[in-house]
């Protein structure tokens, strides 16, 4: 298709299709799911490794495991950034810039874990 509307015309055909093949997904299911389905003895009980479940279902955690999961994920995205970084840094033209772009990030990462440091979130009691 060409012209001014050929490519929104391939954009409703391509939306088109994919509404035909939602409905007809799940028509089929419809069609072909058992009527009555069965509902065998402790189908809707906890599994826990084929073992019959003990105690509650509510556990507390403590959320320090949660602030070391997202120092963990800033360091992680920190070492995405340093890498390109790393190699780019020695091309020419690169030079000055890059060096105080990659200063100021590692700045604001240093700053909010010294702030994290100093309000006693990083020790481990």
């Amino acid at each position: 298709m060409t012209g001014y509307l050929g490519s929104y015309a391939t954009l409703g055909l391509l939306l088109l299709a994919a509404v035909l093949f939602f409905v007809t997904a799940f028509s089929a299911n419809r069609v072909l799911r058992p009527s009555r389905p069965a509902e065998p003895w402790g189908k809707r009980a906890t599994y826990e490794c084929g073992i019959d479940p003990v105690g509650g279902d509510w556990a507390q955690m403590q959320i320090r495991y949660y602030v070391y999961a997202y120092l963990y994920v800033l360091f992680a995205v920190e070492a995405v950034f340093l890498f390109p970084w790393a190699l780019v840094f020695d091309r020419p033209g690169f030079g000055a810039t890059t060096v105080v772009e990659m200063g100021v990030f590692v700045a604001i990462v240093a700053l909010g874990i010294l702030y994290a440091g100093r309000r006693g979130v990083l020790r481990w009691t």
